[in-house]
């Protein structure tokens, strides 16, 4: 009976030439098992090229499918079996599987709902490429987000790069489409092939939330292995709170790893890394490492500020499982890591984001909303539900599938205006007619709050260059709610100063004092960034004044000033070794400067200048608050000599720090101390073991009965030239 029946039925000539030119909207209603009206079913599949076709159950042929036209391909059956397979026969061999079009609805009701209401927290178990099985048969389910497409195939070695072999099924209560592609798994190549909603056939997309991608400039998105790894940090994990919340010491080394170190003639890897980089942070007395964006993207000159996925560590140091492996290391070695994200904007690249389905879908239709012209790239539309989800969802899967310890947001002060970096008449106002990017706002509340609560322990630091309040403030008090601020104006203030020659100096000594005036508004990071040894800035070494000496002298007293200074520590890396170039992505590190003692000693300085700040919670417990600091001398403008005292709580002894940004040593000069005894000198920047003239204080000084800046007793101290001292309460 099912002999006779008309291959064609069911089918007009408009169906077959859509499935044929790939324009078919609503695949399985064509493809697959569908009934007749006499009885017998038949199954058809779009096959072309293929020599032949048959039908098997149970590895025996039940039907053998004949070409219809075009490519389409149609057997008839008396009973579909639950899983039947196509055998077909190309020119280049033969392939076995599961027909794709005879599976049922792939994603649940509750991940629709949730895809709708763009609240999914773990986005990429929902779309993307998930390697599972369905009703006992292996393969990779397949789902993108592209509302207004006509028409989503998926595309890969597996169906020849052929957008017509596997288009998808459109579930459109959440504009998601889904296939499951059956006999395939972990290590294949895909990409979307979209026709956008005016019938066009757009650029090959890449996974907007692949968990592997190829090695660039290639920009095929890679299905990932499923399985978990096998983490051994339950123990940093379990105190990680405590290791990064704000009364702890945080001294951050910001790098970017694949100029960090060369591996020789091999690529840099993150197991490479994890033997190298991670014994040598700590060594050098680093809590935390801070690693430029590492999110998959385009252009290795972007230093990764310009991703395009969102949910996959760049191939470019190896895969996943790999970046498990080095935060794993670092966790065992008592090391945080953190990431910088780029959740503000996107690149252009055809492959990309860029108008995904043919529409602005992630960005903003109208570019004086959605285009940086600073940087030729997109930005996010932070009114859409589904993109806030997709960014929410991207830092979840650093958290927790990564065991990342914290993210660094950047450029948030550009998604905080609607008028960044424009002239008038170039942006458009929020609805009440402010410059306030109002959608931008309610996004970063939003996301610091699930982060808070789905991965306590966690913290998030904000890029944020101008005065918007309360950055760090608590959402329940009307804050953003990120953990730190980078501390812009303090990074702007103390370099502007330092590079003058100390003979202007007195001329600018506020520009040193200012950030305390608003030092406990928010709870710093104090930044010495990449961004300040590029692009004709000159490194940090190269802004000091003065001949070679001064330069180190001038550095090592400004770090020391730095590190006692309140506010979380943060330097790029090159900057422990006083690189004297800037920074070159393309290259490593000038580690043969080592073998000069100034070079040797500016980085002893740094691991000491950890050490003390780790050891002495006066130097960081109370870091936010302004009782953890007083002024003794501000305001010594003829000699640019500063002087503080930090406080820790009741039990810990206070550190006394004075600073001489003059080339001339200051013997016996006078400063008031809160207590008498004796005052140890637990680091003087001036010593010789750093590369200085060892001007000092024999170890220690004991205080005499004499008052002094409101002091009943003080110290007479002899300052180093250009030298930054460091004293401790002993009794």
């Amino acid at each position: 009976m099912a002999g006779q029946v008309d291959l064609r039925a069911g089918l007009d000539q408009g169906a077959i030439r859509a499935i044929a030119e790939g324009r078919h909207g609503d695949p399985f209603s064509v493809l697959g098992p569908h009934p007749t009206v006499r009885g017998p079913k038949v199954i058809r599949a779009f096959l072309p090229g293929a020599l032949s076709a048959d039908v098997l159950a149970d590895g025996k042929v039940l039907a053998s499918l004949e070409h219809v036209e075009d490519g389409l391909w149609v057997a008839a059956v008396n009973a579909v079996p639950p899983r039947y397979r196509l055998r077909v026969t190309w020119s280049n061999g033969v392939h076995e599987a599961e027909d794709p079009y005879s599976f049922p609805l792939l994603l649940g009701e509750m991940d629709v709902f949730l895809l709708a209401e763009g609240t999914h927290r773990r986005l990429a178990d929902a779309l993307g490429a998930v390697a599972t099985e369905v009703d006992g048969v292996p393969g990779v389910r397949f789902a993108v987000w592209a509302p207004n497409a006509r028409r989503v195939s998926v595309i890969g070695d597996f169906n020849s790069w052929d957008g017509r072999r596997n288009p998808m099924r459109l579930r459109a209560e959440c504009g998601v489409w889904e296939i499951f592609i059956p006999r395939i798994g972990p290590g294949e190549r895909y990409k979307f092939e979209l026709v956008g909603p005016d019938g066009t056939l757009l650029p090959q997309k890449s996974d907007p939330v692949a968990r592997r991608f190829e090695m660039p400039p290639a920009t095929a998105s890679i299905v990932a292995d499923p399985a978990p790894f096998a983490w051994t940090d339950a123990a940093w994990m379990e105190h990680r709170a405590a290791r990064q919340g704000p009364t702890a010491p945080m001294s951050i080394y910001e790098l970017h790893p694949g100029s960090w170190r060369r591996a020789g003639d091999q690529p840099v890897t993150w197991d490479f890394l994890a033997d190298t980089l991670v014994p040598y942070v700590r060594h050098m007395g680093f809590t935390h490492i801070e690693l430029l964006p590492i999110m998959e993207h385009p252009f290795g000159g972007s230093w990764g500020y310009q991703p395009l996925g969102l949910f996959a560590p760049t191939a470019r140091y190896g895969g996943p499982d790999a970046l498990c492996r080095f935060v794993d290391r670092c966790h065992a070695e008592g090391i945080g890591v953190l990431l910088d994200w780029v959740p503000a904007h996107f690149p252009t690249d055809a492959h990309g984001l860029a108008r995904f389905d043919g529409t602005a879908l992630y960005e903003h239709q109208d570019p004086r909303e959605g285009f940086h012209q600073d940087w030729n790239t997109l930005i996010y539309n932070f009114g859409r539900t589904e993109v806030v989800g997709f960014l929410v969802a991207s830092a979840l899967e650093w958290l927790n599938r990564f065991h990342i310890d914290g993210l660094r947001v950047d450029a948030v002060a550009s998604m905080l205006y609607r008028d960044y970096s424009r002239k008038a008449g170039e942006w458009v106002p929020n609805r009440y007619g402010g410059r306030e990017n109002l959608e931008a706002v309610a996004f970063l509340k939003h996301m610091n709050g699930v982060l808070a609560h789905e991965v306590p322990g966690a913290v998030t630091i904000a890029e944020e260059s101008t005065a918007w309040p309360g950055v760090s403030a608590p959402l329940e008090n009307g804050g953003l709610g990120f953990s730190y601020k980078w501390n812009m104006g303090w990074m702007h203030d103390t370099l502007s100063f330092i590079g003058r020659e100390p003979v202007h100096r007195r001329f600018h000594h506020d520009e040193m004092t200012f950030g305390l005036v608003y030092a406990f508004s928010e709870r710093f990071v104090l930044p010495l960034s990449h961004d300040e040894v590029v692009h004709g800035k000159r490194s940090i070494l190269g802004r000091m004044p003065g001949d070679g000496w001064q330069q180190f002298a001038n550095l090592r007293a400004y770090y020391a000033f730095m590190w006692t200074h309140p506010g979380k520590k943060l330097i790029f890396m090159g900057c422990e070794i006083a690189q004297g170039r800037e920074w070159n992505h393309d290259g490593e590190l000038d580690w043969w400067l080592l073998d000069r003692p100034q070079h040797a000693g500016a980085q002893r300085l740094i691991r000491d200048l950890n050490t003390l700040y780790r050891a002495e919670p006066a130097l960081h417990a109370r870091d936010h608050e302004p009782e953890g600091f007083r002024w003794v001398i501000g305001d010594d403008r003829q000699n640019s000599v500063y002087a503080f005292v930090r406080h820790g709580f009741d039990s810990d002894a206070p550190v006394l720090v004075i600073c001489n940004f003059t080339p001339v040593p200051r013997p016996g000069y006078r400063i008031g101390v809160p207590r008498s005894g004796r005052w140890l000198e637990v680091l003087n920047s001036d010593a010789e073991i750093y590369g200085g003239s060892n001007v000092g204080n024999a170890g220690a000084i004991e205080a005499d009965a004499m008052e002094s800046h409101g002091e009943a007793q003080s110290l007479a101290v002899t300052l180093p030239p250009l030298g930054t001292v460091v004293l401790k309460w002993e009794g």
